[in-house]
């Protein structure tokens, strides 16, 4: 791992004239902010991770904020998210994996607009090892085989890959037969009253057998209630993230102490 944080000859001292809007070095109009929510795993009750979501810079919505977003920033907006979570982690000694959404549509050559993420790594002192990348399954992709590509160059430098909200968005089993990311996180819709829905059942049971079968972990997101905690173990689920445990902290990590877990 040293070696690929230190081996900068990936990236040559004129890779940013080589990709489009890399150059742009424009301060962002608008400031923002994270809270993390942990990710647990249940059986050995322990935090396996923390997802970074954005905030206004004094606690407001995500949508404060995304809703500044646009063509013109999207770039330098992405490439701040990843610098800012990274930073922020690093400076509350987060102890456990660091999941961060990113914008696919963002992405002009991963290889090369990575670098930024890895020199943030390397300047925090965060291992690459414990970055995990999500891509939104909800955001609609112009090309399908082109997320893949970039979720595999995610791959080869090191990152661990993620896809989110996985059965709610547009891109589905396609994505997953193009590209075998490490993690899948199972939508909270289908994870809503699971405990009370068969078919919710039937459904998640089929997507943690192909999962197994292709050694892909998956998290259970959005789970709300001791029911729904309980029938997720019991089909073998293990890593959960939602209210149940804890909601996100603004500008703080998680503590396995603070964390209410599910009644034995």
């Amino acid at each position: 791992m040293a070696a690929i944080l230190n081996n900068l000859t990936l990236f040559p001292a004129d890779i940013k004239t080589a990709c489009p809007g890399c150059s742009d070095s424009t301060k962002l109009p608008f400031s923002f902010s994270y809270a993390y929510q942990p990710i647990v795993d249940i059986a050995s009750r322990t935090l396996y991770a923390h997802e970074a979501l954005v905030r206004g810079p004094n606690g407001e919505s995500a949508y404060s904020v995304l809703n500044q977003v646009t063509d013109a920033n999207r770039y330098r907006f992405d490439q701040a998210c990843r610098v800012k979570a990274i930073k922020m982690a690093a400076a509350l000694q987060m102890p456990s994996m660091l999941s961060i959404n990113f914008l696919p549509n963002a992405i002009y050559q991963p290889e090369l607009c990575i670098r930024s993420t890895v020199e943030a790594a390397r300047t925090h002192n965060f291992p690459i090892n414990r970055l995990i990348f999500e891509a939104v399954e909800g955001e609609r992709v112009e090309d399908g085989l082109r997320l893949a590509e970039i979720l595999r160059e995610y791959q080869r430098i090191g990152f661990l890959t993620a896809i989110d909200d996985f059965g709610a968005g547009f891109a589905g089993l396609n994505l997953l037969a193009n590209f075998q990311p490490d993690i899948v996180k199972l939508d909270m819709d289908l994870v809503r009253r699971i405990d009370q829905s068969p078919s919710r059942q039937s459904i998640a049971r089929a997507v943690i057998r192909m999962l197994d079968e292709m050694n892909i972990a998956m998290i259970a997101e959005g789970v709300e209630t001791q029911e729904e905690a309980k029938c997720l173990e019991q089909m073998g689920v293990r890593l959960m993230q939602g209210y149940l445990f804890s909601r996100p902290l603004f500008e703080a990590s998680g503590k396995v102490e603070d964390i209410i877990w599910p009644h034995a």
